[in-house]
């Protein structure tokens, strides 16, 4: 799994354990739900560290928690 993928399916994860749909979460971080969802998709390959701390702000947790999950332990390398 590359970086990109699991920063998507992290957000995923933590939306479902609160029942928390993308539009709840852009609101709750003050986003805009576009931005969200092109974090989900293919559209944004690179979110910005910015963009992910407004989230786990809307999630209320800090970035160390949300990059602190096993689905970062064995990404691929990008550079070989």
């Amino acid at each position: 799994m590359n970086a990109k993928d699991a920063v998507a399916l992290r957000i995923q994860i933590l939306c479902a354990e609160r029942n928390m749909a993308v539009n709840e979460l852009a609101n709750r971080c003050g986003v805009a739900p576009s931005t969200i969802y092109s974090m989900l998709n293919e559209k944004s390959k690179n979110p910005g560290v910015v963009s992910l701390q407004k989230l786990c702000d809307g999630l209320e947790i800090s970035l160390r928690t949300f990059f602190d999950d096993p689905l970062f332990d064995s990404l691929e390398p990008i550079i070989r």
